[in-house]
C-alpha cells in the first residue's frame, strides 16, 4: 500500500515481472541431477578460472534441459536439479547434456570436465521452496553413485521409458544398492549409447 501511495515499484514486485513465471510439474515427475566430478580437485587447479568452467557447465546443462522439454530448479555450487513431466524427455537431456560435454571448448589446463548424471522419478510435494519428499533425497543418492560420464537411472524411470527409447540407446541393469536413508535397495541401470563412456 505504502509502495502505491508513493508510485514506488517495491524490487521483489521488479524481480518477479523480470523473470519469467515458472510453472513447476506437479504429481509423478522425473528428476535429473548433475554434479561435477572431481570438483574439489578443479577449483584448487584452476583458481579463479573455476568460475568459468562452471558457468559453461551450468549453461550447457540448462540449454539441453530447456531443449528438451524440462525446468531448471536449481543449480548450488556444482550441481543441478531439473524436472521433467516425461520420463523420456529426461533421458534424451541427459544424452544431450553429456555429449555437450565431450565438445571440449574449456579453460586452458582442462583436458575434459565430467559430470555424472542421475535419473529418479516419484510424487515429491511442490512447495513455495522447491521439492519436498523421499523421491528427491533418492534422486541425489542415485546422481552421487554416478562416475563422471555416466547416466544411471532407477527402475522407476526405466519401467516408464523403455518403449520409447530409441533403437540406439540401450539401459544395463548394475544391480540393485542400498542407499542411507532410504528403506529400500534401488535397482540402478546405466544408459549406454553411441559416443557415452561405458566403462
Amino acid at each position: 500500500r505504502a509502495a502505491k501511495k508513493h508510485g514506488i515499484m517495491p524490487i521483489g514486485f521488479i524481480s518477479a515481472q523480470l523473470e519469467p513465471q515458472r510453472k513447476l510439474p506437479k504429481g509423478n515427475i522425473t528428476f535429473l541431477l548433475t554434479d561435477i566430478e572431481g570438483s574439489t580437485g578443479l577449483l584448487s587447479r584452476l583458481g579463479d578460472e573455476y568460475a568459468v568452467v562452471l558457468s559453461e557447465v551450468r549453461k550447457r546443462v540448462r540449454t539441453a534441459v530447456r531443449k528438451a522439454g524440462g525446468h531448471v530448479v536449481s543449480a548450488r555450487g556444482d550441481d543441478t536439479f531439473a524436472v521433467f513431466d516425461r520420463a523420456p524427455n529426461a533421458v534424451k537431456a541427459a544424452l544431450a547434456i553429456q555429449r555437450a560435454m565431450q565438445d571440449g571448448g574449456w579453460p586452458d589446463g582442462v583436458d575434459d570436465v565430467r559430470l555424472r548424471i542421475g535419473l529418479h522419478r516419484g510424487r515429491p510435494t511442490l512447495t513455495d521452496t522447491g521439492y519436498v519428499g523421499i523421491s528427491v533425497h533418492a534422486a541425489a543418492r542415485i546422481c552421487f553413485s554416478a562416475h563422471g560420464g555416466q547416466i544411471v537411472m532407477s527402475g522407476a524411470v526405466r519401467s516408464t521409458v523403455l518403449d520409447e527409447l530409441p533403437d540406439e540407446v540401450g539401459l544395463r541393469e548394475l544391480g540393485g544398492w542400498r542407499f542411507r536413508g532410504l528403506p529400500e535397495p534401488v535397482t540402478i541401470y546405466q544408459v549406454e549409447a553411441d559416443g557415452l563412456l561405458d566403462d
